[in-house]
């Protein structure tokens, strides 16, 4: 840009001259002219040659280049040089907006780590964080970047994790918890046990989803540039036939002036306003969104969202904390066994969920809190969407919900009480359950009425809770619909319900967190995961990543889409307004070469700087 820059004040200095100055030989001002042309205009004479021999004719350096020789050709050697001039400064304006909102973007690039203290044979290396395997100890110090994910061992800290959720208020982390890589370390140092590779850590990802957010193209984009393909040729052809045909069928004209004409014509004719701006608007839209925490794909997800009619909502971690406590153990006797301890059942719950890194599975092994001796479990096996079967200590041990139960043939008693309720059983008799509660996010409320308030068709909530649960839920934040009990091929069915139930030009969104959300934010038309907890295969398989556990961060998503359509919308009426408008006084030969060419930059300045509105975002 800079050298960019120092042509343009050159040149300009040169025009100066040999308009200030009127030598005895004109050709002295005419050849000032053609090296201030040659210094401003030559990469875009090259581009033009280079293009045309790539078979890509009709773009804005054959327009440039072939009005401004034209301008010289019929000595009009002033409006030539300042017709590339105003062109080149328009450029200039255009790279330094694009730059502008490229680094909005690209500012999280920051987060990439450039080393790793990896803690080998008792020393410490300083290494590139590809080369750290999974399970080694790595130290963080204050001031450095989180390089890989990890859990703490050693330490307490405070870290910063605005690159990665937008909050300025620093985390606390203490041993056990885990870090993800792109905070920063501001206290204590840390001893890390590296969770995974670099390549699938969290830093990893959101680059890569940066770095390819801008090949996705909206429908408004791909309207641009097609429209830019048949536009240019049909001005063209205009101009040619504005050049030729007036002087030969109508008497006493002017064959320079119509051709004049022709060349103005040429010069507005040039999309520039519309070619730029308008996919700086969606580059804008989704830097602006990174600044909220709030990670955008590609532009065509981004004009989606300005279109969702439904939203749905997973339960557990996405509408609720997913930070379940055991409320309740309640042991069971009868005829046929002993009863079991309130303890008892615990450690047996515990120790068959062992395995699992679910919530609710998570809070069972709080509860119980202490040392589970592994040698004890023979085998644990996960069942999707009905819960857990191990062998403890010779015993086959069912822990889960009322569908395990009943598809086991166990005979049980339910309960109503509202929560998520394990049910236990022992060699096929049933022992007791464990009442767990999750508690509703703060803002989970406000997202469903703003949503509302936002002309949202429908909300619904769709999980695999108890019916009790799930319609406690939804009453109390306010949910249109909402299904319950379901495994996640329930979950697939009822969005593809869902998605009958919009307009043609409606979009669905859903979001969720969870590892059997995947399918279903597959299948959305939008597909919105929660980040900051959620599973890698969550996020892999969204369209949009929220950094934080905020839903509400969904409004804001939303409402930055619209923002961003308005102006893309805007840009399109106002550039094809005045270019039509422009291009029919050029043909009358009302407008000058110069104006034309001004209205042109103009236009595009305008547009340019109405698209960069977008990159102010205003946090909540």
């Amino acid at each position: 840009m800079k050298k960019k820059g120092i042509k343009i004040l050159i040149a300009l200095i040169l025009f100066i001259l040999a308009m200030a100055i009127k030598f005895e030989n004109v050709w002295i001002n005419n050849s000032i002219f053609i090296i201030s042309y040659i210094i401003v205009g030559f990469e875009i004479l090259k581009k033009a040659v280079r293009n045309i021999f790539r078979g890509k004719v009709f773009d804005e350096n054959f327009l440039m280049s072939i009005a401004t020789i034209g301008a010289f050709a019929i000595g009009e050697y002033p409006e030539a040089v300042c017709v590339m001039l105003f062109y080149q400064v328009g450029e200039l304006f255009q790279s330094y907006a694009v730059d502008k909102s490229r680094k909005s973007i690209s500012s999280l690039m920051d987060i990439r780590p450039d080393y790793a203290n990896a803690y080998r044979n008792g020393n410490i290396e300083k290494i590139n964080p590809a080369h750290v395997k999974v399970g080694e100890i790595i130290v963080i110090k204050p001031g450095e970047k989180v390089p890989l994910d990890g859990h703490i061992i050693e330490g307490n800290t405070s870290l910063d994790t605005k690159a990665l959720t937008g909050e300025s208020l620093p985390r606390e982390a203490k041993v056990g918890e885990e870090v993800l890589s792109g905070c920063i370390n501001l206290s204590g140092t840390i001893k890390v046990e590296v969770s995974k590779e670099f390549g699938e850590s969290t830093v990893s990802k959101i680059l890569d989803l940066v770095e390819n957010a801008s090949s996705k193209k909206a429908k408004s984009e791909n309207f641009i540039t097609k429209f830019a393909e048949y536009y240019t040729p049909v001005v063209v052809t205009i101009a040619l036939a504005l050049a030729i045909i007036p002087p030969f069928v109508m008497q006493n004209q002017e064959f320079a002036d119509w051709l004049y004409r022709a060349l103005s014509f040429l010069v507005v004719s040039c999309p520039c306003a519309l070619v730029i701006s308008i996919p700086l608007s969606f580059f804008g839209g989704i830097g602006g969104a990174s600044k909220m925490g709030i990670l955008i794909k590609g532009g065509n997800y981004l004009e989606a969202l300005s279109k969702t009619e439904i939203a749905v909502f997973d339960k557990t971690g996405t509408l609720t904390e997913g930070t379940f406590e055991v409320k309740k153990v309640e042991a069971i006797g009868n005829a046929e066994n002993t009863k079991v301890s309130k303890e008892e059942l615990l450690k047996i719950a515990a120790y068959a969920e062992y395995y699992s890194n679910h919530p609710i599975s998570k809070s069972v092994k709080k509860a119980y809190s202490k040392e589970i001796d592994e040698k004890q479990i023979a085998s644990s096996q996960e069942l999707s969407g009905l819960g857990i079967e191990a062998e403890i200590e010779g015993e086959n041990v069912l822990v889960g919900n009322e569908k395990l139960m009943k598809e086991k043939n166990i005979q049980y008693e339910k309960t109503n009480e509202i929560g998520t309720v394990l049910y236990i059983a022992i060699d096929g008799k049933y022992v007791g359950y464990i009442l767990i509660a999750d508690t509703i996010k703060k803002d989970a409320k406000y997202t469903i009425d703003t949503l509302k308030k936002s002309n949202i068709k429908q909300t619904v909530m769709l999980t695999g809770d108890r019916k009790e649960v799930g319609e406690a839920v939804a009453k109390e934040i306010g949910i249109d619909k909402v299904y319950t009990e379901l495994l996640p091929d329930g979950k697939v069915e009822k969005v593809e319900e869902l998605l009958k139930e919009k307009s043609s030009t409606g979009k669905l969104a859903f979001v969720g967190d969870g590892i059997n959300d995947a399918p279903v934010l597959a299948i959305s038309d939008i597909g919105i995961a929660m980040g900051g907890l959620g599973s890698d295969s969550a996020i892999e398989a969204a369209d949009v990543v929220i950094m934080t556990d905020e839903p509400s961060k969904i409004i804001d998503a939303i409402k930055l889409s619209k923002r961003t359509m308005r102006i893309v919308k805007e840009n399109i009426i106002f550039a094809i307004a005045v270019k039509v408008a422009v291009l029919v006084l050029a043909a009358f030969g009302i407008s000058t070469m110069w104006q034309a060419v001004f209205a042109d930059v103009g236009v595009s300045i305008l547009a340019i700087l109405n698209a960069l509105r977008i990159l102010h975002v205003k946090k909540r």
